[in-house]
């Protein structure tokens, strides 16, 4: 594992044993690529033998620098950011993306129409992960973030909790999305995956539960047995 930076941007390699793909992770909006749930995420992934690719959207280094609170980048510079990255990206495995909440838009995004032509790397993009996809902002239901999910051209794995503030069970199962989403629930968990004590389930469990689908999303998607 080792950090790099290319093209001004922070860049974070981690290569599984026997890997099966390489996963390209983006973070979402309050937190960077070392947040605990990013690294915890890494580690189960690499047990799974998937390659983790993390990397720092521009705003997220300047915070870091700076040591001030500024806001996400605009879309069209968050995905610019995550087209750079990729195009960097030196791998002969599979090509899955995604990330945490925001970083699983702006890696839905990619895969639309809209920027399918963009960038020669897209037609080796096999699949999209998204942990916690952010359906709506938080006290806003009416704010719907659907277009990615219901313009994917790709086949894509929502990994939910099942009381996520930024789109719950209930919600969900009546938007209208594009019939590639697949979509996971994990039982009583908020936006990070994480249930509550009373539950029953523990948090590491859910993870450990999050890194299986991804694996056998990513197994199904290459027809690996």
């Amino acid at each position: 594992m080792k950090n790099i930076t290319t093209s001004n941007i922070s860049i974070h390699n981690a290569h599984a044993d026997n890997a099966i793909a390489h996963f390209v992770f983006a973070h979402g909006a309050g937190a960077d690529m070392h947040h605990e749930f990013m690294q915890t995420m890494t580690e189960l992934l690499l047990q799974q033998q998937i390659s983790v690719t993390r990397f720092n959207f521009p705003y997220m280094d300047r915070r870091i620098q700076e040591n001030k609170r500024f806001p996400p980048n605009r879309m069209p510079v968050l995905v610019a950011c995550y087209q750079q990255v990729l195009s960097e990206l030196k791998t002969d495995l599979p090509i899955f993306i995604g990330g945490k909440s925001m970083g699983s838009r702006v890696a839905a995004t990619l895969v639309t129409t809209k920027f399918a032509n963009d960038l020669a790397i897209t037609e080796n993009i096999k699949g999209v992960i998204c942990l916690g996809y952010p359906f709506h902002p938080p006290k806003k239901p009416e704010s719907l973030r659907l277009q990615p999910l219901q313009q994917a051209l790709k086949p894509i794995l929502i990994i939910q909790g099942e009381r996520d503030t930024l789109g719950n069970r209930s919600e969900i199962l009546n938007y209208s999305l594009a019939k590639t989403c697949q979509i996971e629930f994990l039982a009583d968990g908020d936006h990070s995956l994480k249930p509550r004590k009373k539950s029953g389930y523990q948090y590491q469990q859910h993870l450990q539960l999050a890194s299986e689908k991804i694996k056998q999303f990513i197994s199904n998607s290459l027809n690996l047995r």
